[in-house]
């Protein structure tokens, strides 16, 4: 075994060693609220799915589920765009050209993630926050879709944080066909593997060791993926080497619900006690129902053999002093009701630990409510998740769309950059429902702003000389998420502007024009005979008055 083989080793058994506090937590999350979840003997690959005994009652599961899709359609629906690129310069921003490369970039974007498997991965990561705390994923590139992510399950990684609480590390154990390992590795594959690939023996397993951590020692200025900052190293459980390659960027999205130590804290684990329980009264309240129909009877010894018929309907023969003792052998009556009220009320707790209360508020209410009232509420919903929805931008979101935009730089399918633009720093503008809602507040502003406006314009016309219109259709259409394309600039507005005005002092010279020949016309229509007449009898009187 190498040196390097014999570090990877020692660091995994040690990192096994330190998540020793939380897997039995993670394994009660798989019994009692999602079996198809987790993976905690390699070596076995059919234990998932396959003990359900501890899950009488499914409303755990449920809840759960809602959390997921609630996050799901609330911060990265497929459905609408949910995040947008910008720049930290406000009035860089407002940049009509910046506006549209950022915005077709930020489409482009949304296209690699439909075409991928990206929405796939992203609803498994919510699915494995909300059951044990931890969601991560690996993501690689892909010569047809850019990226494509491979998302893990408790139980079959272990992962480190830097300093500052950031994730930098993570090993994973996992088991590949002998075909998958040629099909990666090639002639890397250890002997026995290739002598299984030659005799046709294509689906034996085997495990395989995966480590992915910043590296120590390394030649900054060498461009051989063997010195990039973070290292990649795949090695048989039995010690050999497969590769070692490396990645400019830590490839892993490592999200945490909240954070204990290195791995996270899930509603599934705070609300443990109550799942438990509410499984518990499920079985009592199934005993007592089941005593009361089908109840324990005492029968004399001497009926032990005879066929004795327990059915419903069924006829039990006995003597006159054997009549006496065929009976139930207790009578008890469950207090039902009080264990019914019971589990209604653990039932609330479960799915207030799971937020679902929240995420289906407005269910039943929609019909009847306006669309400013739903998103009202969904704002509302999407603000009680504040803290954590935080957490998943820092640690999945951004993370994701900075990856995802490297493999495009890649890729050539990114549009030139604006001049602009060149020595800026593009930022992520999230626009899903939370960003909306926060957002919706400025725009809420305006609208109230502009109506009173409008009544104080009635009383006063000048006072809209304070107002600025231009900017405020800017500052909406930035509120609203609005396509950039669909707004003007500052400087084609002047230019329509002006164009408008000299057609306008066209229109008016060409009028004026209009009006002088016409009174030009007029002025050389009048009768010169009348006008001579005229002209002679003032002469007359003036005579007279000489």
């Amino acid at each position: 075994m190498s040196g390097l083989s014999q570090q990877i080793t020692k660091r995994w058994q040690a990192l096994k060693t330190e998540r020793s506090y939380i897997l039995p937590i993670w394994q009660d999350v798989t019994d009692y609220v999602n079996p198809y979840r987790g993976r905690y003997a390699v070596t076995n690959r059919n234990l998932r799915g396959t003990n359900t005994k501890k899950i009488l009652d499914s409303t755990p599961a449920r809840a759960q589920r809602i959390l997921s899709a609630g996050l799901m359609s609330g911060m990265t629906s497929p459905a609408r765009p949910w995040f947008g690129l910008t720049t930290a310069d406000p009035e860089l921003a407002k940049n009509m050209q910046v506006k549209s490369w950022c915005y077709d970039v930020a489409t482009i974007m949304r296209r690699v993630f439909s075409k991928s498997n990206i929405y796939r991965v992203l609803h498994t990561i919510y699915d494995e926050l909300g059951l044990f705390g931890t969601g991560p994923a690996i993501l690689n590139g892909h010569y047809d879709n850019i990226v494509h992510g491979y998302p893990l399950t408790a139980g079959e990684y272990c992962i480190a944080t830097d300093m500052y609480g950031v994730v930098d590390t993570l090993y994973r154990e996992f088991r590949m066909t002998v075909k998958a390992l040629v099909e990666m590795f090639g002639k890397s594959c250890p002997s026995q593997v290739m002598n299984q690939y030659e005799n046709g023996n294509y689906d034996s397993l085997y495990t395989v060791i995966h480590a992915i951590e910043p590296r120590a020692e390394r030649n900054v200025n060498s461009p051989r993926n063997t010195d990039m900052p973070w290292r990649s190293v795949y090695l048989m459980a039995s010690g050999e080497i497969l590769r070692e390659s490396g990645y400019k960027r830590f490839p892993v999205l490592a999200p945490r619900w909240d954070v204990m130590d290195d791995y996270g804290i899930s509603p599934s684990m705070w609300a443990l006690p109550d799942i438990k329980q509410l499984q518990v009264e499920q079985l009592r309240k199934g005993q007592g129902i089941d005593q009361q129909n089908n109840p324990t009877r005492l029968i004399p010894a001497s009926m032990k053999n005879a066929g004795v018929n327990l059915l419903p309907g069924g006829v039990i023969y006995a003597n006159a002093a054997e009549m006496a003792t065929v009976r139930s052998a207790y009578e008890i009556r469950p207090d039902l009701s009080g264990l019914l009220a019971d589990i209604v009320d653990v039932r609330e707790r479960i799915n207030a630990s799971f937020y679902t209360d929240l995420f289906m508020m407005f269910d039943q209410q929609t019909q009847t409510m306006t669309a400013t009232e739903v998103a009202e509420r969904q704002s509302e919903k999407m603000l009680m998740l504040g803290p954590v929805l935080e957490r998943l931008d820092n640690e999945l979101l951004s993370p994701l769309i900075e990856m995802t935009f490297d493999k495009m730089m890649e890729a050539g399918i990114v549009p030139p950059l604006p001049d602009e633009l060149h020595g800026q720093e593009i930022i992520i503008e999230y626009t899903s429902v939370l960003a909306q809602a926060q957002k919706m507040t400025s725009a809420n502003s305006q609208s109230r702003f502009l109506n009173s406006l409008g009544v104080m314009a009635q009383l006063k016309p000048d006072v809209l000389d304070k107002f600025d219109a231009d900017a405020a259709v800017d500052d909406l259409a930035d509120a609203l998420g609005v396509n950039p394309k669909t707004i003007v600039s500052g400087r084609d507005v002047a230019v329509i502007r002006q164009q408008r005005a000299e057609q306008q002092a066209q229109q008016q010279a060409m009028m004026e024009q209009a009006a002088n020949a016409q009174t030009t016309k007029d002025m050389s229509q009048i009768d010169t005979q009348n006008l001579g007449e005229v002209m002679q009898q003032l002469q007359g009187y003036g005579g007279m008055n000489g």
